[in-house]
């Protein structure tokens, strides 16, 4: 090959190179112009922050709940043990 048409043509193919490299960002996460590529789809971080919070109060809820109805069947249990026991007495 010539060297004449072989520089030439390594030019234009850096410049149009470097022209394509200037004209799509996307690479860099940003979204490319219109006649290129697609906008880049993150996830939305502040909704699954939201959501995780509102998972994590509504287990914390749900764990007072369940803490609080054991805590009366405990109280249920030893009102009614003691209830036996006073009758217990009471019969003998």
């Amino acid at each position: 090959m010539n060297e004449r048409l072989f520089y030439i043509l390594a030019a234009v193919t850096a410049v149009v190179v470097i022209a394509v490299s200037l004209a799509w960002p996307q690479g860099e996460g940003q979204r490319a112009p219109a006649p290129f590529g697609h906008a880049v789809l993150q996830p939305d971080y502040y909704r699954m922050v939201r959501e995780r919070d509102a998972r994590l109060a509504k287990q914390a809820q749900d764990k007072a709940a369940q803490q609080q109805r054991d805590e009366e069947l405990h109280q249920e249990a030893e009102a009614a043990s003691a209830s036996a026991a006073a009758q217990r007495a009471a019969d003998k």
